[in-house]
This record gives C-alpha cells, sequence and structure tokens, in this order.
C-alpha cells in the first residue's frame, strides 16, 4: 500500500552481493552482526513483506521501524517479546518514514513499552495529517488532481469509495516524540549511528548509518531490487519530488561510504551500495528519455504507464492506479519545471503534456 510501485523491477541491476542465505523465518531473528538483529514481518500487500531491525541499546533494545497495524503483526511482535532471551525493556522505537509499513505499531509498541518514539518532524506531522481524514469524504481537490490526470468516472468513484483508509492501517501515534534531524549523531548501546535524511519517497525519510559498524538502515531510500515509489499527491499538485529523490541518491552517496552492509525494508541485506545507487539514477534516466519520447503527441498522465512501468495499469486495482498516477505525475511535473513540456488543460479540466517551450 505506501511503498508504490516498489514490487516493479528496477530497470538496471547492479551487480550486489548478499551475504545471507535467507531471510529470517516468521516469529524468528537473524543476528546479522553483534548487537544487530533482523526481524522480518508480513505485509497484507502485494509487496509481502518488511524488514525491521532490533538493536541492542545496553539497557535494553531499539527497534528501528514496526510494521503496518494487523492483528498478524501484533501477534509477530507479542512472540518475539514472549522469546526474548532476557528481561531488558523495550527502549526507543525509530521510525524511518510515515508510511503504515513502517509507523503502523509504532503507537502500539510505544504505549505497551512507554518507549520514546523518534522520528523526523515532517514525517511525524505528515502523517497525523493523513489520519485525519480518517471518515472524511473525498476532498474536490483530491477529485480534481485525478481528473486531470485523465481518470474515469469509475476510477474517480472508486476513489470516493478509498478514501480515508490510511488510518485504518496505523495505531494511534503518541502525542509526543523526540525529533530525528538530518545530520545529528546519537548513540545506540556502545555504537554511534548518524542520521541522512533522504526526500521524494517521503517528506523526510531518516536514514540510520553506524560508521563503527559499517551499517546502513536504508530504509526505503535504498532497495536492492526494486525501486521506491516516488509520486505527487492532491496535497501538493505541482510538487517535484524526482528531484528530490535523485539529489538523495547523490547525498547517500557522498556521505556514506561504499564499503557498507545495507539494511533495506525490503528484499534482503546486501553489499554494493554505490552501485545500487548509480543503477537506481541511470534506471530513472532511462525512464525519464522512453517517457520524453512517449510525448511527441500530447499525453494524459494516465497514457504514459507503458512507458514508465513497462506494462498496463488498469482501474480494476485502485490503489496500484493511484500509485502509478502518482508516479507519472512526478516524472512529468520533473520535466514540466524544467522546461521541456507544455502542459495545457481542455475543456474537461484534463491536463495533457507534450515535448516543447512557452514561445
Amino acid at each position: 500500500m505506501s511503498d508504490g510501485l516498489e514490487d516493479t523491477p528496477a530497470p538496471t541491476r547492479a551487480p550486489l552481493t548478499y551475504p545471507f542465505e535467507a531471510p529470517p523465518q516468521r516469529g524468528q531473528t537473524l543476528e546479522v552482526m553483534p548487537g544487530v538483529h533482523w526481524v522480518r514481518l508480513p505485509l497484507p500487500y502485494a509487496l509481502d513483506h518488511i524488514n525491521v531491525w532490533v538493536l541492542d541499546d545496553g539497557a535494553g533494545w531499539a527497534i528501528v521501524d514496526t510494521g503496518t497495524r494487523t492483528d498478524e503483526v501484533a501477534a509477530v511482535w507479542r512472540d518475539l517479546f514472549a522469546k526474548a532471551p532476557d528481561d531488558r525493556p523495550l527502549t526507543r522505537v525509530f521510525v524511518t518514514h510515515m508510511h503504515p509499513d513502517h509507523v503502523g505499531m509504532a503507537g502500539w509498541l510505544t504505549r505497551k513499552s512507554g518507549a520514546r518514539l523518534w522520528m523526523s518532524r515532517l514525517e511525524y506531522l505528515h502523517c497525523r495529517v493523513m489520519v485525519s481524514d480518517t471518515g472524511r469524504e473525498a476532498p474536490p481537490d483530491g477529485l480534481a488532481f485525478y481528473r486531470r490526470a485523465g481518470w474515469s468516472d469509475a476510477a474517480l468513484e472508486n476513489y470516493r469509495l478509498r478514501f480515508g483508509n490510511f488510518g485504518t492501517h496505523i495505531h494511534a501515534l503518541p502525542d509526543s516524540y523526540r525529533r530525528l534531524h538530518d545530520g545529528e549523531t546519537f548513540r545506540i548501546g556502545a555504537h554511534d549511528w548518524r542520521v541522512v535524511m533522504g526526500n521524494g519517497h517521503s517528506p523526510e525519510h531518516a536514514c540510520l548509518y553506524s560508521a563503527g559498524l559499517k551499517l546502513l538502515i536504508s530504509g526505503d531510500q535504498v532497495l536492492p531490487r526494486i525501486s521506491s515509489n516516488v509520486s505527487v499527491y492532491p496535497l501538493e499538485p505541482d510538487a517535484d519530488p524526482m528531484s528530490d529523490w535523485l539529489a538523495s541518491l547523490a547525498k547517500l552517496k557522498a556521505q556514506v561510504p561504499d564499503d557498507v552492509l545495507v539494511l533495506p525494508s525490503h528484499n534482503d541485506c546486501f553489499r554494493g551500495l554505490h552501485a545500487r545507487l548509480d543503477a537506481l539514477a541511470t534506471g530513472q534516466a532511462r525512464a525519464l528519455d522512453r517517457l520524453r519520447s512517449r510525448l511527441l503527441e500530447p499525453k494524459r498522465a494516465v497514457d504514459v504507464f507503458s512507458a514508465l512501468f513497462g506494462r498496463a495499469i488498469g482501474e480494476a486495482d485502485g490503489n496500484l492506479l493511484g500509485m502509478a498516477t502518482g508516479e507519472s505525475v512526478a516524472c512529468l511535473n520533473y520535466l514540466w519545471h524544467r522546461g521541456e513540456l507544455l502542459r495545457e488543460a481542455d475543456d474537461q479540466g484534463v491536463f495533457w503534456y507534450r515535448l516543447g517551450t512557452a514561445a
């Protein structure tokens, strides 16, 4: 749900290495190095898992990311707590970003344990705003956004029916939190960790880098086999998150050495960070070139799915349609902000894009 077209293979595969034969089984942990444990939680989406991390925090245990709010995930957490080898408490709950598979159980875990939530400001506040839509009718601005993208009346009606479901995947957040700042360093157990913020996939995504351990907890900013969704939403229809995304790839390459073991939120732990960052940037550049070729004639956002994703996206899956539309608009806005495209509205308010510059 939360991570867009992440189940779409990235167009360029990097020469990565995977040091572990298999991920941990349900209800089990796998120690990737002393004091750092890998847990895999189930997700009720096409992308059916998330990796979360349990870190030795001296007097207790810190966790990074929490899973989506489901009874199944709660059962896995209870099982893990019951199997814990000692009675040390949960000390801190870190959340990389506000998508439900990452933050969904954070409120439940913090209330259960008394641990504090650590999260970036924009992610925390944006999550609170999104949750506030629960039970609301679909707003006119949202309907207008998807109408401009070329959605049919049936797709818009499906949007009306689905609107406001975000909060159902998330336990209520605590009413206070500890803010994560870009570039700050803090201690978790015996090791220092530095925050490296990224943008594009979400508002203020926090990666955690330990130079001493040579580890990067990358969240969704870098994934080994799939590419994270970068979307425009009705809240900010003229946004340019693709620029933010590409800048974040370059920032990670500049600030984090290539010799780290990357602990991603999906797929498996890997080595080859810089190669993967290069591959993601190259893959996006190729997708934009395919988009430019398609825009020799006017097209709507819904007309360019095959150029960007290599497949058609139907209306039957409203969630997938929304994510594909958001990413298509992100790519179109990227070119539009650079003056490469003309954007014109027809009599129905639908946006049509074509290559060209304003006279």
